[in-house]
């Protein structure tokens, strides 16, 4: 083995990142580049493959090209990716045949509430995991084969191919046709007990079994690269949460993770112990290393953390970048009785109420901006909070430490908010691109760059640390009052309204 650096993709919702780590774990070179996001339609949301595609391979080679590097001195690639958006391409010419469907995209929802109709909106969860909504890639497949010209015939020949990013990516690459079971636990086509397509789940939302990719571990070699990459291991794929799982080191059962940016995710790993909840959050695949069984997690996703400190700047204009909020929260002590639930579109973990909208409550004459700013920070310590109790209701364990990554963690004060809210400690880590890191762990171990998960652990150092300080009687009369404030977005939405 003669390189000394791992790559990693995060082909992410709205650009593509190629980052190098060395053996130690430590941020080498960056590169990044947009692509466009295309709204055809109201609630469409559509991207191109092949300009994705591109974009990938340009950054992995602005990132060697920034340090001095070659090809030869990476020793594998792995990739990350936003879940669920769907692809479907010719399997003879290469190109795809409609562009990408967008996870955000809600143009299935006749497909989902026909599907719902026969067995209410948990009809797979015990075989998927998940609720049906129109999130999720079966029901985007089937979109298509119903409405793209000899689609379904091309389809049901096996011609006509489909994959989420990290197969489109994989199959460029090395010509093989393969997804790993993270992402395969998204599409609500795989069974997560048998990690294998499921003929039931086909048959209900009409997807040709030969059109799908194989299933393999989310740590594996899985080919070469040709040109431009050519010799280069593709070796890992994981969905980006998943990806931030394997990042923050979380090995074993109970420990978890959250990521903070515009919405939030918190998973949980549970181990080889398969979860269903029963508290609103979904269950899926959080790794598997290859020779070794899966590990399952808990997923539960905020909707609105880091957009509603946007929204404070962009809407209210109360602070001038995002940066700020944290100077004007501290101007006071707390809120001073204020709440903001942000149901902007909704309420989602553990609520799951399309018909909530978001409300400022406790308002009175003593209410200053700094008391708004606070209560927005503390609206995602929240939220965290009503997450973390279904977990660890769900899972019969208590999270003991919570690591935290994205970029809402720069914001000191909400991290020791989080902490209050929560009552268990909350640590960063030094490196804090835990989805492009978690990649590069998963190839660097399947080619031996590391030898074991706890050369891996050895890799995590901890930059800051949050030890809560709240009074657990105040933590819990406050928390009431939140939920006081959630009661009152509820049912705002009527069958009447538009």
């Amino acid at each position: 083995m003669t390189g000394a650096y791992v790559a990693s993709i995060d082909q992410g919702t709205a650009s593509s990142r190629c980052m190098l780590f060395d053996q130690r774990g430590r941020l080498v070179s960056m590169a990044q580049k947009e692509h466009r996001q295309l709204f055809p339609r109201p609630g469409w949301v559509e991207q191109d493959g092949e300009e994705i595609l591109g974009n990938v391979l340009e950054v992995v080679g602005d990132a060697l090209d920034k340090v001095g590097l070659k090809l030869a001195d990476l020793v594998a690639l792995g990739i990350a990716n936003q879940r669920e958006t769907t692809l479907v391409w010719d399997r003879h010419s290469g190109r795809p045949i409609y562009n990408a469907i967008s996870w955000q995209d809600t143009r299935t929802d006749k497909i989902v509430n026909l599907l719902a109709g026969e067995g209410g909106k948990d009809r797979f969860r015990a075989k998927t995991g998940l609720p049906l909504t129109t999130y999720f890639s079966g029901p985007k497949i089937q979109w298509i084969l119903d409405h793209v010209e000899g689609a379904r015939a091309g389809a049901e020949r096996g011609d006509v191919l489909f994959g989420t990013m990290d197969t489109w990516l994989i199959w460029k690459l090395t010509g093989r046709h393969v997804t790993d079971v993270t992402n395969a636990s998204r599409t609500m086509l795989m069974d997560l007990r048998s990690l294998e397509w499921d003929d039931e789940l086909l048959d209900a939302m009409r997807v040709p079994r030969a059109m799908l990719p194989e299933i393999h571990a989310s740590s594996e070699p899985y080919g070469e690269a040709s040109d431009p990459l050519r010799g280069l291991p593709v070796a890992a794929a994981l969905g980006d949460q998943q990806a931030a799982l394997f990042g923050q080191t979380c090995f074993a059962a109970g420990e978890g993770k959250c990521t903070y940016g515009t919405g939030s995710f918190l998973l949980l790993n549970t181990g080889p112990r398969l979860v269903e909840s029963t508290h609103g959050l979904l269950t899926t695949v959080g790794c598997r290393i290859a020779g070794e069984p899966a590990t399952y997690a808990l997923e539960g996703s905020i909707a609105v953390t880091g957009a509603l400190v946007q929204w404070l700047r962009d809407k209210l204009g109360l602070i001038s970048s995002a940066a700020e909020i944290e100077t004007l929260a501290r101007t006071v002590d707390d809120s001073g009785g204020v709440y903001v639930v942000p149901a902007f579109s909704g309420l989602f973990a553990p609520h799951w109420r399309s018909d909530a909208r978001g409300v400022i409550a406790g308002l009175t004459g003593y209410t200053t901006k700094g008391h708004l700013a606070r209560a927005v920070l503390e609206a995602t310590a929240w939220q965290t909070r009503e997450v973390l109790e279904a977990m660890n209701s769900d899972s019969g364990a208590v999270l003991q430490v919570l690591k935290a990554d994205g970029g809402m963690t720069a914001d000191n004060l909400m991290m020791q908010l989080l902490a209050d809210f929560i009552g268990v400690p909350v640590v960063r880590p030094i490196v804090a691109e835990t989805v492009s890191l978690g990649a590069a762990y998963a190839a660097g171990l399947a080619v031996g760059f590391w030898p074991d998960v706890e050369s891996l652990r050895a890799n995590w150092h901890r930059a800051a640390e949050w030890l809560p300080k709240l009074d657990p009687e105040d933590r819990e009369r406050r928390f009431r009052k939140w939920k006081k404030a959630v009661a009152r977005t509820l049912e705002w939405v009527d069958a009447d309204d538009e």
